[in-house]
Parts: C-alpha cells; sequence; structure tokens
C-alpha cells in the first residue's frame, strides 16, 4: 500500500503542469495541375510531439522551426512514416538571417512540387509552441545523454505532448473555383492605334496557401502597374499628350496555376469578342513579375526580337534609359524558348506567345524556377522600396520614350518625363504593396474568402479610377474536366495536450497489478496472515 501512495507523490510535479492548448494550423498544399497531384494529401493528426534531434520518428510528430526545416530534414521524416511535420514560423521574420530563409524556401519549394500523404501543417509560432517545442528538444537531448536507469526514470515521470488535428471526414475537391482577371484602357488618339499591353498576375503561392502573402511574387508586379496606370492616365487625360498607342491594362488570378487566367482570357478575348483590342496590332506584351529585389533587371523573352520590330525599339530605350540613368543596374536578356511539352510555362508572356502575341516579362529574377517566387517568407520584410521604386522609373521612363519616340525626336538620354507632380511615388508603391501583402492572395481564396473579395474590389475600383472600359472576367474550373483542382480543409485548429509517455502507462499499471496482487494474497491467506500476526503480537506479553 505505500508503493501505490508513493507513486503519485513521486509523478505530482510533473501532473501539476497538465494543460491544453488550441491554435491555428494551416495544411500545405494541395491541388492537381493537370492530372499531376501536388502537395499534401493527408490531415489527421494524432501523435506524440517530437524534434529533429529524436532517434525514431516513426508515428511521431516532427515539429521544426525555420532552421530545422531541410529537405534532408524532411525526408528523414518521411522515410522514417512519421504521422505529421508541425513547421513553426515566427509571426515577423525579419530577424531571420537570410541564409535560413533562403534554405526554407529551397525545401518549400521541393515539398510543394511533390505529392505526399503525411500530413503536412504551418504554424505561427506563439509562446505556448515555442515552450512545447524547447521543452520536447531538452528532453530528446537528456535522453541521448543519460545512462539507462536515468533514461527509463525519465520516461516514467517526464511528460510529453499529444497533438490532435484534422476531421473524421474525407478531404474534399473544390470543382467550383474561378480564376477573375480585370482590365481596363486608355485609348489613344486615332482611329485604329496599335495596342501595348501591361500585364501582372496578382495572386501568391506558398507551402500554405492562408500564409502566402507574395510581397515580391507578386505584389510588386501589381503596384508598379497601378502606377503606371496612374501616370500615363495624367499624360492621355490631356488630348495634346495622348502617344498614339492604345493601352490595355490586365491583372490576372491564377498566375501561380500555369497562368489559368490569362489563358482562359485570351481565349474569350481571340475567340469570342470582336471588339477587343487584341484583334487589333498589338505592339507588345510587357509582363511585371518580381521587381522588388535585385541588383538588375532581366527582360525574358521567348525569341529574340528582330531589329527593327517594335519590341526590339522597346529594348533600346530600356537599355538607354539603365545606361544613362542608372549605371550601376545590370540589364541582362534571357532567352527561352516556349516548350510545347512542357506542362507548366515558366512565365506569363509565353501565354501570349502560344496565340503568336509578341511579348515578354521585366523581372529581378533570371531563373524562373527561383524559390522566391513561391513562398511563405516573401513579406513585405524581404523586399526593398528604393529598389521597387527605380524599376517602376526605368519602366514608366523606357515606355514613355517609346510611346513618343523621343529619340528619333533628338530628345537627350537624361531626359526625365514623369517628374514634378508626376513622379514615381515611392510612398505610393509602399502603400500599394503594403495592402496588397495584408492579404494572403492564394488562388484558393481569392473568389470565396471576404477579405479576398474586397481587395479585388479594391483593384478593381483602382483601375475605374484611371481607366476605361474597366471590366471583370470570371473563369471557372470545367468540372468534367478541369486543369486544376483544389482540395478543402486548409486551415483549422490544432490541439496540444500535456501527456504522460506510454511508459508511465505501463509503470503505473504495473504498480496497480503489483498493488491488487497483493490485496488478493492477502485476503486469500487471510486466515493463516492473522494468526500468525496474532502469534507474533502475543509473544512479548507472555514473556
Amino acid at each position: 500500500m505505500w508503493l501505490v501512495l508513493w507513486v503519485p507523490l513521486l509523478l505530482s510535479p510533473a501532473l501539476a503542469g497538465a494543460h491544453v492548448h488550441e491554435f491555428t494550423v494551416y495544411r500545405m498544399q494541395q491541388y492537381n495541375l493537370q492530372q499531376q497531384k501536388h502537395g499534401c494529401r493527408g490531415a489527421l493528426v494524432v501523435a506524440d510531439a517530437r524534434t529533429v534531434e529524436e532517434a525514431v520518428l516513426t508515428w511521431r510528430c516532427v515539429v521544426m522551426r525555420l532552421p530545422d526545416f531541410t529537405l534532408d530534414q524532411y525526408q528523414a521524416a518521411r522515410q522514417q512514416n512519421a504521422a505529421s511535420v508541425l513547421i513553426l514560423v515566427p509571426e515577423n521574420i525579419s530577424s531571420v538571417p537570410q541564409d535560413v530563409i533562403q534554405q526554407f524556401m529551397l525545401t518549400e519549394v521541393a515539398v510543394v512540387s511533390n505529392d505526399t500523404l503525411m500530413p503536412v501543417y504551418v504554424a505561427v509560432e506563439d509562446e505556448e509552441l515555442l515552450a512545447m517545442y524547447e521543452e520536447v528538444k531538452t528532453a530528446t537531448l537528456a535522453r541521448r545523454s543519460s545512462s539507462l536507469l536515468q533514461v527509463l526514470f525519465s520516461a516514467v515521470t517526464a511528460s510529453g505532448f499529444q497533438m490532435l488535428a484534422g476531421r473524421d471526414v474525407p478531404i474534399k475537391p473544390i470543382s467550383d473555383t474561378s480564376f477573375i482577371t480585370l482590365e481596363g484602357t486608355l485609348a489613344g488618339p486615332q482611329e485604329e492605334p496599335q495596342t501595348i499591353v501591361i500585364a501582372a498576375h496578382y495572386d501568391s503561392f506558398g507551402i500554405a496557401p492562408w500564409l502566402s502573402y507574395g510581397a515580391d511574387s507578386n505584389a510588386s508586379g501589381v503596384a508598379v502597374l497601378l502606377e503606371l496606370v496612374r501616370l500615363f492616365h495624367k499624360l492621355y487625360s490631356d488630348p495634346r499628350t495622348q502617344a498614339r498607342y492604345n493601352l490595355l491594362f490586365s491583372l490576372t488570378g491564377g498566375g501561380k496555376y500555369n497562368y489559368q487566367g490569362t489563358k482562359r482570357w485570351l481565349e474569350e478575348n481571340l475567340d469570342h469578342t470582336e471588339s477587343s483590342l487584341l484583334h487589333d496590332n498589338v505592339a507588345f506584351v510587357l509582363c511585371l513579375d518580381t521587381l522588388a529585389n535585385g541588383e538588375g533587371l532581366h527582360l525574358h523573352v521567348s525569341r529574340p526580337p528582330k531589329p527593327g520590330t517594335m519590341q526590339h525599339t522597346f529594348i533600346q530605350q530600356l537599355e538607354q534609359v539603365v545606361s544613362s540613368r542608372f549605371p550601376s543596374v545590370k540589364l541582362g536578356m534571357v532567352h527561352k524558348k516556349i516548350n510545347l511539352g512542357e506542362t507548366v510555362l515558366a512565365w506569363e508572356h509565353e501565354r501570349y506567345g502560344l496565340h503568336r502575341i509578341p511579348g515578354f516579362t521585366l523581372s529581378h529574377l533570371e531563373d524562373p524556377q527561383s524559390a522566391a517566387r513561391g513562398s511563405i517568407l516573401d513579406t513585405v520584410a524581404q523586399i526593398d522600396m528604393r529598389k521597387l521604386k527605380r524599376n517602376t522609373v526605368i519602366i514608366t521612363e523606357s515606355l514613355a520614350r517609346f510611346m513618343y519616340n523621343l529619340t528619333e525626336k533628338g530628345s537627350p538620354k537624361e531626359l526625365t518625363v514623369f517628374r514634378g507632380h508626376m513622379e514615381v511615388q515611392e510612398s505610393r508603391l509602399a502603400a500599394l504593396v503594403s495592402a496588397l501583402s495584408s492579404v494572403p492572395r492564394a488562388t484558393q481564396l481569392l473568389d470565396r474568402e471576404p477579405r479576398q473579395l474586397l481587395l479585388l474590389a479594391s483593384l478593381e475600383q483602382q483601375l475605374s479610377r484611371y481607366l476605361q472600359r474597366v471590366q471583370r472576367h470570371a473563369f471557372r474550373t470545367d468540372r468534367r474536366d478541369p486543369e486544376v483542382v483544389f482540395f478543402d480543409q486548409m486551415k483549422q485548429p490544432m490541439t496540444m495536450y500535456r501527456v504522460k509517455p506510454a511508459v508511465f502507462d505501463l509503470f503505473l499499471g504495473a504498480c496497480i497489478a503489483a498493488y491488487l496482487g497483493v490485496i488478493y494474497y492477502a485476503i486469500q491467506n487471510f486466515g493463516h496472515l492473522y494468526s500468525k500476526v496474532t502469534r507474533t503480537a502475543m509473544k512479548p506479553k507472555q514473556q
């Protein structure tokens, strides 16, 4: 009996800390693109928490912070049949070292590009989660450095954490997603002027849709487009300063999923709408993508423009502005042919190229597969507003020189068209990027969540303020043969329980069994034990 009374006293410090903590987790991307599966296909989690230092991860929930989330650690968890992975990201990443951010981004891209049955969740760090992580990590390291006796004692007395998430219902596909494209024009003075198309996709991408804010990719491109809208509106509002071109501005959805919004918008304009400006002579299409970082600019083309073409002339103006006003900026051309055998296009201009419409994409990135184009760490803290303003100035001045034929008119290379009250405003660019990056813009959310719908309405209002014939196009996926399929259960609660380990249950069960064994033996042999105790008690009296 004393043994049973001693066990609770031994374990009371550990039991006193029992608690439950509920927090929000975001499931890793799950989508099918042209019949290929990507991301996480599992959601249910019922497992004990462990860190990557644990030797055996089988049927455990592996908790990782940013430095822990490497491709090797992730693959190790999968190979050991871990129950799930929980990634903890800080609320503010401004203090995270750049090498850790780059490593996380590379792992993020590699993980999402494949599919897995293992549930993968992301959560924003809080005090309870950090305390849990440190406690589990400390316990793991202590077990690895202790003797066998200490390990057994710790296994009995220590407490752990169990993670529960997901519903016991199947994950369902979402078959009614809309890709929304906004367009508006500034009309030139001539009866049949040529058209310059300026486009940018506004959606974002990352390992978790609910945490994908996409500040550089592609809030920066949208911000530059909106600044171009404002500045050229001022020129076109006066008939004397109108250029001989139509300007068609396009904000497209589904850019992160093979530019579905652009594809459907082009099909509608070219096949069904006779009044579309795309039926006229298109000078070129300029696509804006990831423009808020880097030491240079890259012009991505599917086919090098021939001398004498309008595309070639624009590139000359671009080179002239860079060399005369920003000599430290490296401007390069990246030539990549459109491969019809590839299922995913690299840049948005390739969608136009498939319809024989000339175009190119401006970006500070040289590689279209760069991890920076799809990461939950692509936040405002990671971009450089001065470089965004610099790139905006380069684009606006180059367009103006081309549209007004300033070089042939003998204007000096250093001439600034947009100055004074018409100059590019860094404060406006910063406000636009901050507003766009304040809401996760994953495609799955944009047509159904209130904040995302309000953001689209704000973009439409911005275009309507300056442009003519602003239109909204909503293209739904084909339910019979959809090119893109999304899935539900992307955001849900996870509960963390402080629990005793399974060894404790065995130990407690053994103690209870021993206690019951002693009681049973005492009852079965009560007469013998009673007489023995009585004789022992009476001997001193007789003496």
